[in-house]
């Protein structure tokens, strides 16, 4: 526990539990609900996703939640390194993660720096998004608002909104594909180097630092979420919203693409297979009882996650232009796909729940939280989880649809090929990895299986472990002993 407690001086810890919870809080209610929960929702039947999705949540989300926190509580150690240290041959898994998270940070910050770019105009008199009288704006343009939502159906077929315009023509300055790269739109480019400064200022001091900026970054969500779903509730259509919440689409249960996007936004929303939960677990003191925050914290998320569906019923029911860059949706679709994220943890829970062995695992939990976890996510991590998330992964690629745009636009063969190049990156870096590794270990295949399987020596000892040590010994002790009074 010596070395434990030096690395978390040197590594640095939270100032209290009440920073980790909100760090963890940032990331959970992020993108991956307030952006992609309400589109799903509103695409595969309402209240019926919610069944797919809770079932998710019980069989992967919530098991690997605790276990991904756990293993970066009892390592001290990040998203790669960790692995190293409980099983080496899966540490292909940390480095495939740490890719993901490159390819997100990459475009996911873009949608930071449009926020920052609105943020800007919305200090005008008159709002730029609100009117057809710009330079960007076409003969097609509309503004629904003036004209009291009055248009007949076909006229809004034959016609763009203002808001959908200005999205399209003055921020994204949408080409007609991705082949015709364009002008950079410098306006944009600025918001995008100051949202890449914000965000470094924000862990530039680490754990100290981010400790601090998570007090804002991860209540304002909350607090806007409520915004949003008490401005939802107030505005025309609200009540077809619930209506629609209430009734669902029972069909739709038969459909395995609803299943699979349920399964993808479990992954997205809990930040699973990054090992990001991995990391923010790290700069928790051993004794820290991540079983019970998790516990409290995946019931509070969950309630937050349907008062967002009601914000999606009401919004999504108004949704006239879903949209956004050729490269970003490439990103999405591929590089930072579902697919990608249950593929790691297909492996992650096989290498924790039977190579490093999910009994050691309930041990190391019960030793730092005083508190032996339900039996439940034992078989989650051997069993239910694997099956749960291979199951799904081969049915994403059975239904595979090649990506297009806005429903019309069709990706050139080099950007599908681009796409598949994003995605494999990091899906064959793990049996890589362990490929290379069997490799490189010198021994004989028996030998070098036996060493990348092995945890680490230095791993802090548990109670448990403590007290076989002492009974071995002393066993070994008594036969000596008697070996000696024999002679």
């Amino acid at each position: 526990m010596k070395k434990i407690k030096g690395q978390i001086e040197e590594r640095g810890s939270w100032g209290s539990k009440t920073e980790f919870i909100l760090a963890v809080a940032g990331i959970v209610i992020g993108l991956g609900n307030v952006w992609r929960f309400p589109y799903l929702c509103y695409k595969n039947g309402g209240g019926a996703f919610l069944i797919p999705y809770l079932v998710f949540v019980v069989t992967c989300g919530v098991p690997l939640f605790l276990l991904e926190t756990a293993m970066g509580q009892y390592t001290q150690e990040g998203g790669i390194t960790c692995w190293r240290r409980l099983c080496p041959l899966a540490e292909g898994i940390g480095y495939a993660g740490q890719l993901i998270i490159l390819y997100s940070c990459m475009y996911y910050i873009i949608i930071l720096a449009w926020a920052l770019f609105y943020f800007i105009f919305s200090f005008s008199s008159q709002l730029p998004w609100d009117s057809c009288d710009n330079t960007w704006n076409t003969a097609d343009c509309v503004n629904l608002a003036a004209n009291n939502l009055t248009l007949n159906r076909t006229m809004l077929i034959n016609s763009t909104t203002s808001v959908t315009e200005f999205w399209r023509n003055r921020v994204l300055v949408l080409s007609d594909g991705i082949e015709q790269v364009g002008k950079i739109n410098w306006e944009i480019l600025l918001c995008l180097i100051a949202m890449w400064i914000i965000c470094y200022f924000c862990i530039w001091k680490g754990v100290k630092s981010t400790g601090k900026v998570v007090y804002f970054t991860a209540t304002f969500p909350y607090v806007m979420l409520l915004v949003l779903l008490i401005r939802g509730l107030t505005l025309p259509g609200a009540l077809q919203g619930i209506v629609f919440y209430l009734y669902p689409e029972p069909a739709r249960l038969f459909d395995p693409q609803v299943w699979m996007e349920a399964g993808a936004q479990i992954f997205f929303s809990y930040a699973l297979g990054t090992a990001s939960l991995t990391v923010l677990g790290s700069y928790n003191k051993y004794n820290n009882n991540c079983y019970r925050l998790v516990q409290y914290y995946c019931i509070i998320s969950s309630i937050f996650v349907f008062g967002i569906y009601f914000k999606a019923t009401t919004f999504e029911n108004r949704r006239q232009y879903t949209g956004g860059m050729y490269v970003f949706q490439l990103f999405d679709y591929y590089a930072c796909s579902g697919a990608c994220l249950l593929f790691l943890c297909v492996f992650e829970s096989l290498a924790m729940g039977w190579i490093f062995g999910a009994e050691r695992m309930f041990d190391v939990i019960e030793d730092m939280t005083n508190s032996r976890p339900n039996y439940i996510f034992m078989l989650c991590w051997k069993y239910l989880t694997p099956l749960v998330s291979l199951v799904s992964f081969v049915c994403s690629l059975v239904k595979y649809k090649p990506l297009t745009f806005n429903r019309w636009y069709v990706y050139p063969d080099w950007a599908y090929a681009l796409g598949w190049l994003l995605a494999l990156s990091s899906i064959l870096l793990v049996p890589a990895w362990a490929l290379g590794q069997l490799i490189v270990v010198k021994g004989s295949l028996k030998q070098r299986w036996r060493h990348l399987c092995s945890p680490d020596k230095n791993l802090p000892v548990t109670c448990k472990q403590q007290t076989e040590i002492q009974e071995n010994t002393l066993i070994t002790e008594m036969e000596v002993l008697v070996k000696c009074d024999t002679n």
